[in-house]
């Protein structure tokens, strides 16, 4: 299931972990099953949530002209 929506090679870090949850701080991942984890850290028990993972944003040309927006 991890490669279907951002890639196919994903590397296991806590913070996309289904079991972990951001701290207060924005640092440290908590985990139900590890306790506080480093966000790019990874245990065994590890689980992907595709909804934890902010995708790289695309850019954007600004030069465009009236002829890109005629039908």
């Amino acid at each position: 299931m991890r490669q279907i929506l951002f890639g196919k090679d994903i590397s296991p870090k806590c913070a996309y972990c289904e079991t972990g949850k951001l701290s207060v701080f924005g640092n440290e991942i908590l985990c139900k099953n590890m306790g506080v984890m480093q966000p790019d850290s990874c245990c065994k028990k590890f689980k992907y949530d595709p909804l934890k993972r902010t995708p790289k944003t695309l850019k954007i040309n600004a030069d465009f002209s009236k002829e890109d927006f005629k039908i």
